[in-house]
């Protein structure tokens, strides 16, 4: 039976080009010395094709537990890979790799009874070439949109009928077409190397090509040979550009955007393209955007999406940073600091807490749960070698145990201190030292955390039995250990009455955490009670933002 384009066969592309971009991740790195060498696109191809195979993942599991027919579930699959491979993309080789995504999602539910899974493959990429295109400020021949455009094209000189005719014909055409670079782009041909992008996009396209006729993936890339003369390396390109006059930009700023309207789009392009070059902008349909652009100008950048919607989970690479390594020396350009620490947390001040005590952070999304992608997006952003990640969330350890194997796998030491509040992470965070080994360091992280016992306060909303009665819709519940062990009438009377119990079997410092619309005098009042109740015990108060609990609490 012919194969066909199902939930089962995208689930297994995603997996098959993930790994098929792990393995070649090293090389594709190498040779990336277009727009900006800054040995990052094979990483960012897989960052972002991990993202989308996580998001495939999730619906998959979520469409089973629900039941869902085969129909409904590869139109939820293709909607999660594209929407997987959007939010996670990183780069513009990402971003042009979610568009790819995006194509084969928009095929899917525009088919109209029984199209062949051929026909459907080649709209897809016929779509997904238009979308790309149109997404790049200033398209240029001999990038991975070139590439795209012959897969695309050979995919409808294929015929519509056999998926694997298509497939094949397509990776074929990009195999050629990435050969055809070096002679396109004047840096290409410098270096004696193909596109970066274009590259990575064919070992995509082949990992399927692979799995519809049953062979084996090819570890063969297409000729010119991958790797980066002696005589030559990225370096020499980026000097080469800047002295015959091609303006340098200094950072690389991305960022997703909310509450855009499509009509705005061009206009947001025209700001950015003022400020800089490699603007990209692509979106999903429904609203969320990723955006992307070198520049100078960080503030002016960020400004731009402000005027057009909701800008978060942004980052800002320095190109001097990647570029510092020569790729001959056998150091990895990816990594511009030996030490990192990663916090997940839930709240704008809680983060801009934790920055300002010198972590990482990654901040909790509103409306979802912090995937496996997410957290090896984060460690890669930091750009360090050795990073510990600290979940803050019981629920997140499993999660960061899997990004932290995947992150090795990649060459970056990460170690995970399975701290199950923020709380404990800023009393890990508290006594991190850099210049410490990093084995007794995360040790002295550990302890610090296993020492910090926390608390918080929340309003019920329904009646429930509790460990300690029968609440009321209004009560506060005060919550330990994922259990309630105090039912108070106010937030007031309720920390006093938690932080009194918590406090029984001893503490030196008592930290309290305002959450997001919380009164601060309640704090105060508080803060004064305890001192009162306990003077032996220092009380510190923080606005933490977080939107789960009104007031958290932790005694260390």
């Amino acid at each position: 039976m012919p194969p066909t384009l199902d939930s089962a066969l995208l689930t297994g592309w995603t997996r098959a080009a993930t790994q098929a971009l792990e393995r070649h991740r090293a090389e594709i790195d190498r040779i990336n010395v277009f727009p900006v060498p800054d040995g990052d696109t094979g990483t960012n191809l897989l960052l972002t094709m991990r993202a989308a195979a996580e998001a495939v993942r999730r619906v998959r599991r979520e469409s089973r537990e629900n039941g869902d027919g085969s129909a409904r579930g590869v139109a939820a699959v293709a909607g999660a890979l594209a929407r997987g491979a959007l939010v996670g993309a990183r780069g513009n080789s990402g971003m042009i790799l979610s568009q790819v995504m995006r194509g084969v999602a928009d095929a899917l539910a525009a088919r109209a009874g029984p199209t062949p899974a051929g026909a459907v493959l080649a709209d897809a990429l016929c779509r997904a070439h238009r979308l790309a295109t149109a997404a790049v400020a200033r398209p240029q021949q001999g990038t991975v949109l070139t590439v795209l455009d012959a897969a695309a094209g050979a995919a409808v000189a294929a015929g519509p009928e056999r998926l694997d005719d298509v497939a094949l014909a397509a990776a074929e055409a990009a195999a050629g077409a990435v050969q055809a670079t070096t002679g396109q782009l004047p840096e290409l041909a410098r270096a004696g190397v193909v596109d970066a992008g274009g590259l990575g996009l064919y070992i995509v396209l082949d990992a399927l090509a692979a799995l519809v006729s049953g062979r084996s993936g090819t570890d063969r890339l297409p000729a010119p040979v991958v790797s980066v003369p002696e005589s030559v390396s990225p370096r020499d390109v980026l000097v080469a550009q800047r002295e015959g006059g091609r303006p340098g930009h200094d950072y690389e700023v991305m960022y997703l955007l909310e509450g855009m309207s499509a009509d705005r789009v061009n206009a947001l392009r025209a700001e950015l393209e003022a400020l800089g070059d490699c603007v990209s902008v692509v979106g999903d349909g429904d609203g969320l955007w990723n955006v992307h652009v070198h520049c100078t100008d960080i503030g002016a950048a960020i400004e731009a999406g402000l005027s057009a919607g909701r800008p978060h989970r942004i980052t800002v690479i320095r190109f001097a940073d990647q570029i510092g390594d020569d790729p001959g020396s056998g150091c990895d350009a990816r990594f511009v600091r030996d030490r990192a620490v990663l916090m997940v947390v839930g709240g704008a001040e809680i983060a801009e807490l934790a920055r300002s005590a010198g972590a990482a952070v990654l901040e909790r999304p509103r409306d979802r749960e912090v995937d496996v992608a997410d957290l090896v997006a984060a460690l890669a952003g930091t750009r360090a070698r050795h990073v510990v990640l600290l979940p803050n969330d019981s629920e997140l350890t499993a999660p960061a145990e899997r990004a932290a194997v995947l992150a090795r796998r990649d060459g970056q030491e990460v170690l995970v201190v399975p701290t199950a509040s923020v709380l404990q992470g800023l009393s890990a965070l508290a006594v991190h030292d850099p210049q410490r080994r990093v084995g007794d360091d995360v040790v002295a992280m550990a302890e610090a955390a296993a020492g910090t016992r926390t608390g918080g306060l929340l309003t019920a909303e329904t009646e429930a039995l509790t460990w300690v009665g029968p609440c009321e819709p209004g009560d506060v519940l005060g919550i330990t250990d994922g259990e309630v062990v105090v039912i108070a009438p106010d937030l007031a009377v309720g920390g006093l009455w938690l932080a009194n119990r918590m406090l029984t079997v001893g503490g030196e410092l008592v930290t309290v955490l305002l959450g997001e619309g919380t009164d601060p005098s309640l704090a105060d009042a508080l803060a004064a009670e305890l001192s009162r109740a306990h003077p032996e015990v220092d009380v510190v108060v923080h606005r933490g933002g977080q939107s789960d609990y009104a007031i958290v609490l932790g005694v260390e």
